[in-house]
């Protein structure tokens, strides 16, 4: 067993500033000496990049569909051993989950599988006694759901601020344990596929500083840690991973561009054996030696000018096949191996051309959420029928690619079930779809063995 002071960062709903206050919380217990381990609900990539840069660890994602239950526990016990507090922001509202699966999924959930007390962040905006009823219907609609206390966000003024804690205090029997005010300054800049991630914010250093001060001013630090020091001792059997391969490298790109990677996914890579090393296709112009490639998802929409003129490291992927070595994509590295991207104003760019199909951009999400693939053909992830569980986020679509050289065929999601994504040929395999390693062992374990296999023939 292990004990672990911890709580959840949920939200009555998207947009309530779940990412902001667990930001703001991460950056405030640091300040005051704590040792900080951060967690994200759901397949998300961009919020734990956040989290590194206000807590100094790498943030690991908890998802319930990506990986077993049993994973779950595993992974928040496996970082934590050195920490002294373990802040898990949620996804979504705290009840949204897989679509038409009930909680699955879902921020309460995964509260409940880490037995971890939740703090529930909901908007003061437009709203006076009337909050008071949004936070009873949320703490009576699952039980099993421990909501400790409150944090009021986006309040108008200080009168305000005290309707509405007197509201929740005096009528639902829950703490208000802050209230913020509208700090839009302090907001995280956003886009296209969400927030703006950090290694593309030159001032987020300072945003954190004055995010952190903000919460330590306004949030009741003391009471937060003592209702986490109640979170019970977390039952956990760890599960051994065998190493299964001797001196494999794989390169994995990692830059501005290419940085959507769930880290206890690589973590397990290296686990089974894997040496990795990093490289970028925006500035590097050859590659590290390697058996194998792994292209991530990311921006490569908002970076095309200099993807697509760095012929010199396009040119290396493209030896790199040529020579018979695996190379693994998935979504943004998928969009970069096709022979040409359209950016959102229609402007043409040359991709690697390992993909026989176009890129376009398009206004809008293209494709959304937790899908099943049965892949098409035997390939570097295992063999014709096998299934795999992942995740697909993109504005894009691809054109031009043959079906019967599609990866998967695809159910769930955005889309009619049976739709064709990606595409594999001899050592390539690539598509929309966002795997963890870990959910997925049977591919993580035909990937490195095909690396493997390649290298000692």
């Amino acid at each position: 067993m292990v004990t672990l002071p911890r709580f959840v960062i949920a939200g009555t709903h998207s947009g309530v500033g779940k990412t902001t206050v667990s930001l703001g919380l991460m950056a405030a217990l640091r300040c005051q000496g704590y040792t900080v381990q951060p967690y994200k609900v759901g397949p998300d990539y961009i919020d734990p990049g956040l989290h590194y840069a206000a807590t100094g660890r790498y943030s690991h994602n908890l998802d319930c569909w990506l990986c077993p239950e049993q994973e779950i526990k595993s992974i928040l016990t496996r970082h934590s051993n050195d920490a002294q507090v373990a802040v898990v922001e949620g996804v979504m509202g705290i009840y949204d989950g897989m679509r038409d699966q009930g909680e699955l999924a879902s921020t309460a959930q995964v509260s409940k599988i880490i037995n971890a007390p939740v703090v529930l962040v909901v908007s003061g905006r437009g709203v006076g006694r009337s909050i008071a009823a949004t936070v009873k219907g949320y703490i009576d609609f699952d039980p099993g759901v421990d909501i400790v206390g409150v944090i009021i966000n986006q309040v108008g003024s200080d009168t305000h601020a005290e309707l509405l804690r007197r509201a929740i205090e005096d009528e639902v029997r829950v703490p208000v344990l802050g209230v913020l005010g509208r700090y839009e300054q302090l907001e995280i800049p956003s886009r296209h596929l969400g927030l703006m991630p950090a290694t593309e914010m030159n001032d987020l250093h300072n945003k954190l500083e004055q995010l952190g001060r903000v919460i330590e001013q306004n949030v009741n630090m003391n009471r937060l840690l003592v209702l986490a020091s109640k979170a019970p001792p977390v039952k956990n059997k760890q599960n051994d991973v065998n190493q299964l391969v001797n001196e494999v490298r794989l390169a994995v790109a990692r830059d501005e561009a290419f940085n959507f990677y769930y880290q206890d996914s690589l973590d397990y890579l290296e686990e089974l054996g894997a040496e990795l090393v990093y490289f970028s296709p925006i500035k590097d112009k050859t590659l590290p030696q390697a058996d194998g490639i792994i292209l991530g998802g990311g921006f490569p929409e908002v970076f095309l000018p200099d993807l697509s003129s760095n012929y010199l490291i396009k040119n290396a992927v493209k030896d790199f096949v040529m020579q018979g070595k695996p190379v693994y994509a998935e979504c943004g590295g998928f969009m970069y191996l096709c022979e040409t991207i359209s950016d959102m104003d229609g402007k043409t760019y040359p991709g690697v051309g390992l993909v026989p199909g176009e890129v376009e951009m398009k206004n809008r999400l293209s494709a959304l959420g937790y899908v099943n693939g049965t892949i098409q053909n035997n390939c570097l992830l295992g063999e014709k029928g096998d299934r795999i569980k992942g995740h697909e986020f993109h504005w894009s679509i691809t054109s031009g690619i043959p079906e019967d050289i599609s990866a998967y065929s695809l159910k769930g999601g955005r889309g009619q079930d049976g739709r064709l994504d990606g595409f594999t040929r001899d050592n390539v395999f690539c598509s929309y779809v966002h795997i963890h390693w870990r959910g997925n062992p049977n591919a993580a374990r035909s990937f490195l063995m095909k690396c493997e296999q390649i290298k000692n023939e």
